[in-house]
């Protein structure tokens, strides 16, 4: 795809897929399908060999080796650190999305999963119960911004606030991630004295939860934002309540919706049939 030998040095790879990223590149070929395309596959092409354990695992098993790992499709992270090298250049700062502009620091927070056991006749019916959940809210104090009341944080000097920092590399400017503020352009100098500067306080809180009537084994109940609290302000994760339901000594469930024609016993010629949900 990208035109090169198997022999081809690490600079020659480079500059192969440059050449063809600015070709082919969307915003240079809008409304055409044909160019996403080809920027896509010469993009993963020099995912793979960009990377030296996935090039080894492509020379010895071709596509199939990284294919598996992640190595295919088109991953824009992957391409980060040269998100400014084709506006060094070429003129084409923008090209990857990129731009040395600090990114938020607010994250969506994780989901939590809790697990609730039925008895066979509190699935058929149905039931309400609690859930108990110990999760990370958002610090009251300083309303998830990590700092204390009445501070902010101050721009980052590393940076000066763009988030990245760069490298000289021979002929190439590399854009990294700066270290110091993790590329959200700023730090906390007065941190929270409630929540230590994370934004978040571990709490402990009850659910109400509705089990609707004719629930399966493995049903999953979602609550929506009841998850854990985002970093930095960042929306919450969602609950996830799975429902075990435990066997009944006489009745067994057949089917997505109904519990029917369960057997007493296999010893026994008696059946029941129980009535459809």
């Amino acid at each position: 795809m990208l035109g090169v030998s198997r022999e081809a040095t690490e600079q020659e790879i480079k500059s192969a897929y440059r050449k063809l990223a600015l070709q082919f590149h969307p915003d240079r070929n809008p409304n055409n399908p044909t160019a996403e395309e080809k920027f896509k596959e010469c993009s993963e092409a020099y995912a793979i060999l960009a990377d030296a354990d996935k090039r080894a695992a492509y020379d010895r098993f071709g596509h199939a080796g990284v294919s598996g790992a992640g190595g295919a499709g088109f991953d824009p992270s992957a391409f980060q650190d040269f998100s400014d090298i084709f506006g060094d250049f070429f003129g084409f700062g923008d090209l990857f999305g990129g731009g040395a502009r600090g990114r938020s620091r607010a994250q969506r927070g994780p989901d939590l999963r809790e697990d609730i056991t039925l008895e066979f006749e509190e699935a058929v019916f149905g039931k309400e119960t609690q859930v108990t959940v110990r999760r990370h809210e958002t610090c009251a104090d300083c309303r998830g911004t990590g700092a204390a009341p009445g501070k902010t944080p101050v721009t980052c000097r590393s940076c000066g606030g763009r988030g990245q920092v760069r490298y000289q590399q021979g002929f190439f400017s590399m854009a990294h991630t700066c270290p110091t503020c993790q590329g959200a352009g700023s730090v906390i100098t007065d941190p929270c004295p409630k929540c230590k500067g994370q934004g978040r306080v571990l709490r402990q809180r009850t659910v109400d939860a509705k089990v609707p009537a004719g629930v399966e084994n493995g049903t999953r109940i979602r609550f929506t934002g009841f998850g854990e609290a985002g970093a930095f302000g960042g929306p919450a994760g969602d609950l996830y309540v799975v429902l075990h339901v435990k066997e009944h000594p006489f009745f067994e469930r057949e089917g997505p919706r109904c519990a029917s024609a369960a057997r007493v016993s296999r010893s026994s010629t008696v059946t029941a049939r129980a009535t459809c949900l």
